[in-house]
């Protein structure tokens, strides 16, 4: 599937109908008098989160949407029809901002949350219900910018080849692509994890970060806003130093260019993995590693599974202290 986090939209909702001027002359009465009905309000459009899309693909080729307009009034005093209203799916997590008011007007975090961007024009009102018809309204018009924040628990980030992708497809079904190449993740992954006897979590793979990522460089720029939403950070790091970058270096370098980015993401939790312990000097780096950061570090390995069930029960209480954490302050 061709991952899609940025679109442009232009919404215009559908223009009222217009009143319709008319007459009636029953038989035996003396003059006409007007009976002219109301146009139907125009259709309005409204952005709707479903949890069954993940991508803003939808918009990539088409960003032209206009609701339904208001059918004209009728003699006889009938009504126009309404326009129906324009539904467009989005994924959780889409973020909609005003490009001629350059401001957010909703963020999207819910299944079934919605809002109307563009209202319907009101119907003209026919002679039958004024001195006079009234012209219809048009209906609003708006420039619209989606961009999809992935929203997920965890958040697995570090350098290219680090691990992360192999490390989803062992926790979860998602299956990202997995090679022994830089930037094998071209676009986040998002897989659920079931933990035997915990409760579930999604976990998103980030391609992996270089430096200057947070000037835009790689493909850091692009995907560091779809981790502002997890609650919990795993930085992964090769500790065998198999691309030739030093553990220690390229665990600085991920965070210089997090708080670079934004000092929130600086900020999270952050469960540090040494990955690839299995390979030879590894543990000779993770020694020399503990002794410059000064943090817990969970050594496991991908390929044989050696601590992998220490690193899932350790991602499993982080978050578990985070929501207990968050229901005390809701209280």
């Amino acid at each position: 599937m061709w991952f899609v986090d940025q679109a442009t939209l232009n919404v215009k909702a559908g223009d009222g109908g217009r009143g319709c001027v008319a007459y009636a002359q029953p038989p035996y009465t003396r003059s006409p008098y007007p009976d002219g009905g109301n146009g139907g309000n125009g259709g309005s459009i409204i952005l709707e989160a479903d949890h069954n899309l993940s991508t803003l693909l939808d918009f990539h080729y088409r960003h032209e949407f206009k609701a339904q307009r208001g059918a004209h009034g009728g003699g006889n005093n009938k009504t126009g029809r309404c326009g129906e209203d324009t539904i467009l799916k989005v994924p959780i997590g889409t973020l909609i901002i005003d490009l001629d008011q350059d401001c957010v007007v909703k963020d999207l975090q819910k299944h079934g949350e919605k809002i109307q961007v563009v209202q319907g024009g009101r119907g003209g009102i026919g002679n039958a219900n004024a001195d006079e018809a009234i012209d219809p309204i048009e209906g609003e018009q708006r420039r619209l910018r989606l961009e999809l924040k992935l929203i997920a628990d965890v958040g697995f980030i570090g350098l290219p080849n680090a691990g992360k992708s192999s490390m989803l497809s062992r926790l979860s079904t998602a299956r990202p692509k997995v090679a022994g190449y830089p930037f094998t993740t071209r676009y986040p992954v998002l897989g659920i994890v079931h933990p035997a006897g915990r409760d579930a979590f999604t976990a998103c793979d980030i391609p992996g970060l270089i430096e200057g990522a947070s000037e835009g460089k790689g493909l850091g720029l692009r995907f560091l806003r779809h981790i502002e939403r997890t609650s919990v950070l795993v930085h992964m790091i090769d500790m065998a130093g198999t691309e030739g970058v030093d553990p220690v270096v390229a665990y600085r370098q991920i965070n210089q260019e997090l708080e670079a980015y934004s000092p929130v993401l600086k900020a999270k939790t952050q469960l540090i993995v040494a990955n690839k312990m299995d390979l030879p000097d590894a543990q000779e780096q993770l020694d020399r590693f503990k002794k410059a950061i000064q943090k817990p570090i969970l050594p496991i390995s991908c390929v044989t599974g050696a601590g992998v069930p220490e690193f899932l029960h350790a991602i499993c209480d982080v978050l578990a202290s985070l929501q207990k954490k968050d229901a005390l302050n809701e209280h």
